[in-house]
């Protein structure tokens, strides 16, 4: 980079997202520094995650794909079954990453978080924990940073990866914001019943979708989808209860699954929301990544795909151009916004059917349309 020798990055945010252009960009020689408002930057990682084949992409980039590989499951493909166990469908899964990865790999989140996590403190990012960015001021050619610590420092960009609350995506005024669905997913570990190899979903019964993906030897990663509720319907004590009443309705490996729900704690719920920043996703120098400019409901388990995209092509163009202006951050929109579109799309389309009760939708042409376009690269 002739014009700026020693470039500098502050990811805001150590989630996905920022964990993985962090390590991409110090693989370049830039300087990152990493800030994370929370003191432990394992916490609320959640349950599980499946991870489909463009994301795998991605990781293998990052370098954890191997680590990923080990204490994931490659999942022996997905099955749809009937409320009492019986299959009705096996589908053919889309290898959106290519032939040579799996269609998809579920795991555990908190371990994909300590991958992460290991790989940008072998980066040599500079990480702060229990910090954040609490002020910007934007000269056009770089941007003074304020922190909660009350230091500062200078950056040539900015990036938001602070998730779906986003506070970068407010303070540089984005008014876009998420809009409830009206669905919830409770969402629980379990180990993993003998036999159980694929990801295997229940569209009816009690509710809306019942599923588990292995994400382990010995763990799967149950959910239960359902109409939203109001907040603070059920206390977060009673919540093992709860999924284990409403997984009630469903036979075969849940008889064995359900079991597994005694501590309130493992337990997490929370509501789908449709999120895109339609106008550009940079201000200045200031510049959203992932969740905070886009998210969708988990019904096509892409959304850590579209983060994990979004970071690889704004690493690749920032390490391949000398000059980061205006068209740089312009064109990183452009090349991500139709395809975040798709998904975000047909995902909340597909939960909308769901909610409406919609009998014949195309839901298997929908979902090959989709999955087929996300084999092209990003």
């Amino acid at each position: 980079m002739t014009d700026r020798p020693s470039p500098t990055v502050l990811v805001i945010g150590g989630g996905t997202s920022g964990n993985a252009l962090a390590v991409l960009l110090r693989r370049a020689g830039i300087a990152v520094d990493l800030v994370e408002t929370s003191p432990d930057w394992k916490a609320a990682a959640g349950a599980g995650i499946t991870l489909q084949g463009n994301a795998l992409r991605v990781l293998r980039e990052v370098g954890v794909l191997s680590e990923i590989e080990k204490h994931g499951f490659a999942a022996e493909g997905l099955a749809i079954l009937a409320p009492d166990g019986t299959v009705l469908h096996t589908p053919h899964e889309l290898r959106t990453g290519g032939e040579d990865l799996p269609a998809h790999i579920g795991m555990s989140r908190p371990v994909l978080q300590q991958l992460l996590i290991d790989q940008v403190r072998a980066s040599g990012a500079d990480v702060r924990l229990g910090t954040t960015a609490t002020a910007f001021e934007d000269d056009g050619k770089g941007v003074e940073v304020t922190f909660s610590d009350g230091t500062g420092r200078r950056y040539d960009l900015v990036v938001g990866a602070d998730g779906l609350g986003s506070a970068t995506r407010a303070m540089i005024g984005v008014t876009d914001r998420p809009e409830p669905l009206g669905m919830g997913i409770w969402r629980a570990p379990a180990p993993r019943p003998a036999g159980v190899r694929r990801t295997e979903m229940v569209y009816g019964g009690p509710c809306f979708i019942a599923g588990y993906c292995p994400t382990g030897e010995d763990t799967v990663y149950a959910y239960l989808v359902e109409r939203a509720r109001d907040r603070g319907s059920v206390a977060p004590e009673a919540y093992a209860d709860e999924m284990r009443a409403l997984s009630a309705g469903y036979g075969g490996a849940w008889e064995e699954i359900r079991s597994a729900f005694t501590d309130p704690e493992a337990v997490n719920y929370t509501c789908f929301d449709r999120h895109l920043v339609e106008g550009p996703w940079h201000r200045g120098r200031v510049v959203l990544v992932g969740d905070a400019a886009h998210s969708c409901p988990p019904t096509l388990a892409q959304g850590a795909a579209m983060s994990l995209e979004d970071v690889q092509v704004l690493a690749e163009l920032l390490t391949g151009r000398d000059n980061w202006d205006e068209q740089l951050l312009t064109d990183y929109h452009a090349r991500r916004i139709p395809r975040v579109r798709l998904v975000v799309d047909a995902s909340v389309q597909l939960a909308r059917w769901l909610l409406d009760g919609v009998r014949d939708a195309d839901v298997p042409g929908l979902m090959s349309r989709t999955m087929t376009a996300l084999k092209e690269l990003p």
